[in-house]
C-alpha cells in the first residue's frame, strides 16, 4: 500500500507580537520581581506563567511568560522597557517572542528512533520547533525524511574528510538559520572548535548504563552485567564528550527477565522521550545555563 502524504503542522495559537517569555539571572536581591512586574504593567501584559528560583550561593533566576493585553507589541519596545525597569540590578536577561518557533537541524546515523520520535510530535504540533533540515553520516534515514518532506544532506564522514564535513554542518546551520542542532543518535565526536561554535545550541542524548559501558553494543553489555536500572541522559553538547550540562534524564528498572534485545528498545524508548522533553524545553525557553549544570522551569 503506497504511503499517505505526511501531515501538516499544526497552526501555531500565538501570533508576533502577542505573547513574549522573559529569562533572567542576577545577584538575589529584594525588588527583582517587583520591577519585573512594573515593566509588564507599562506595557500593558499580563503574566501567564511565572517561575523563579534563589539558590543557596544567592543567585536568582527566572522565566516569565507573558502576552499583550492591547494588541501586538514591537519587540524593541517590549525590551527597551524592561531594560529600563531592571537598570541597576547587573541582570543577564532576554526576551523572546513566543510565536518565533525554533527552527532545528537534526543530525542522525544509523539509529532511527529519536529521529522518528522528534519528526513525528513536531509535524503533529506537539513538539514547538520547525525541523528545517536532518543530517546524516549515512543514508539510511534519507527515505523516512523524505517522507516528511524535509531537506536530507548526505554528509559522509571519515577521518580524512571530517573537517571538511564540518565546515558543511557550519554552512547548512547558517544556511538554514537554525537556531538548534539536536543530535538525535548522531554516532560522530563533534571538535573542540564545533562544540565552541555550537555552545548552548546544541543538544544530544546518550544511554545512561549504570555500571557504564562504552563502546559497541552497550545495552549487551549492560546484559552481561545484569544490570537492574537503564536510562537515558540529554544534555547540552560539550568538548568534554558526554558530559555537558544536564537538561532531562529518565530510567526505567530492569530484572534479569529481560534479553538485550528487550533492553535495548525499552532503552532506546528512554533515550527518545528524555531527548523530546528537553528539546521542547529548550525550544519554549525553560532552560537557563549555569556553569556545568542547568536550571529548568518545567
Amino acid at each position: 500500500m503506497a504511503l499517505q502524504a505526511a501531515p501538516a503542522p499544526l497552526t501555531p495559537l500565538v501570533r508576533e507580537g502577542e505573547s513574549f517569555v522573559l529569562t533572567l539571572s542576577c545577584a538575589d536581591r529584594s525588588g527583582i520581581v517587583r520591577s519585573v512586574a512594573e515593566a509588564l504593567v507599562e506595557l500593558g501584559c499580563s503574566i501567564s506563567d511565572s517561575q523563579q528560583f534563589g539558590d543557596p550561593s544567592g543567585s536568582f533566576y527566572m522565566r516569565v511568560a507573558f502576552r499583550s493585553e492591547s494588541g501586538p507589541l514591537e519587540r524593541d519596545h517590549v525590551e527597551s522597557v524592561i531594560a529600563a525597569n531592571v537598570d541597576g540590578f547587573d541582570m543577564s536577561w532576554e526576551v523572546t517572542d513566543s510565536a518565533h518557533r525554533n527552527r532545528v537541524v537534526l543530525m542522525v546515523s544509523k539509529q532511527g528512533h529519536c529521529l522518528t520520535d522528534l519528526l513525528f510530535r513536531a509535524k503533529s504540533g506537539t513538539l514547538p520547533i520547525d525541523v528545517v533540515a536532518v543530517v546524516s553520516n549515512h543514508t539510511d534515514m534519507k527515505d523516512l525524511v523524505d517522507w516528511y518532506g524535509i531537506p536530507f544532506h548526505h554528509v559522509p564522514v571519515t577521518k580524512e574528510t571530517k573537517n571538511a564535513a564540518e565546515d558543511e554542518l557550519r554552512r547548512l546551520v547558517g544556511h538554514y538559520r537554525a537556531d538548534t542542532v539536536v543530535l538525535a543518535r548522531y554516532m560522530q565526536i563533534l571538535s573542540d572548535r564545533l562544540c565552541s561554535d555550537l555552545a548552548g545550541r546544541a543538544i544530544n542524548i546518550h544511554h545512561s548504563l549504570l555500571p557504564s559501558f562504552k563502546g559497541a553494543r552497550p545495552y549487551y553489555q549492560a546484559y552481561e552485567r545484569g544490570v537492574k536500572v537503564i536510562g537515558a541522559t540529554a544534555h547540552y553538547v560539550t568538548a568534554d564528550l558526554d558530559e555537558g550540562p544536564i537538561i532531562e534524564q529518565d530510567f526505567a528498572r530492569v530484572d534479569h527477565t529481560r534479553d538485550p534485545r528487550e533492553l535495548t528498545a525499552i532503552g532506546q524508548d528512554q533515550e527518545a522521550r528524555a531527548l523530546a522533553r528537553a528539546v521542547k524545553w529548550h525550544a519554549e525557553r525553560r532552560v537557563l545555563l549555569v556553569g556545568n549544570k542547568t536550571i529548568v522551569f518545567t
